[in-house]
């Protein structure tokens, strides 16, 4: 249906989220939010989710006009960032699937920091990352002032969100910010294959690498030791590892099942 905000695909294993409000660059309101809480509870079998935006941007974080306030009049930004930003922050990094942002354009204020929440960004050469909360007043939500120090430092991360300054792709990538740029032509066959890739691979190995990666921060050497440990015997035991063993030893593609 393409008067809904939010657009599904699937693909095999891949769904292929996008945000379908290119006349606003995709900037969120209330129901896109429902909408988007809808479409990442109902993965199913997927093992892969790709988010993208629809026409010439990704996204330009929250829609302004859908607060409905008056010039001057308050309004209650917290409410919003506890009721729509924040539980997506946290879905889309509890999720057991990758989920790869596919960035074809602009993504600024909290549509940059749901790029960056997600767990790999390829962005076309023409895509800019734009911290934009400090012109209104504001600090960097959706996980930015946690995911930004923590990927390029805390220098480029204060200069990002102070300056507002628009960040190229390319420089994205080459601070580390991002996974990858390309050309903007070539951005469909590197997602595509991406995500063809990931959803090859054993659905329960990726699952703990994600859940790894993205909790180690809060254990001790001797606690990560441990923790890998515990995941290496729990997979080691899975039909997968077998699966991934056994076609290593007869020459074959392995079939995993998530089991």
């Amino acid at each position: 249906m393409t008067d809904r905000s939010i657009l599904t695909e699937r693909d095999g294993h891949v769904a292929r989220i996008t945000l379908n409000r290119p006349d606003r660059l995709n900037s969120f309101t209330r129901a896109m939010h429902g909408e988007l809480r809808e479409a990442l509870a109902n993965l199913d079998d997927a093992r892969v989710v790709v988010l993208t935006g629809a026409g010439r941007g990704f996204c330009a974080g929250q829609d302004l006009n859908d607060r409905a306030v008056a010039p001057g009049e308050a309004v209650d930004l917290g409410q919003t960032v506890e009721e729509s930003w924040n539980p997506l922050v946290r879905t889309l990094a509890a999720l057991p699937q990758p989920v790869i942002a596919r960035v074809n354009g602009v993504a600024a204020g909290a549509g940059a920091n749901i790029a960056l929440a997600c767990d790999l960004v390829v962005a076309a050469r023409s895509a800019k990352f734009i911290q934009s909360f400090s012109a209104l007043g504001l600090i960097p939500d959706s996980g930015g002032s946690w995911h930004l120090p923590r990927l390029v430092g805390q220098a480029r991360a204060l200069g990002l969100a102070l300056t507002g300054e628009p960040l190229p792709a390319e420089r994205a990538a080459d601070w580390g910010l991002i996974w990858k740029c390309v050309d903007d032509d070539a951005l469909d066959a590197e997602v595509d294959g991406l995500a063809a890739r990931l959803a090859a691979l054993p659905p329960l190995g990726l699952a703990a690498i994600k859940s790894i990666i993205r909790t180690s921060s809060s254990r001790t050497l001797d606690e990560e030791l441990d923790v890998q440990r515990d995941e290496m015997r729990r997979l080691g035991f899975t039909a997968d590892y077998r699966e991934g063993v056994a076609a290593f030893l007869e020459k074959r593609p392995p079939l995993f099942t998530g089991t």
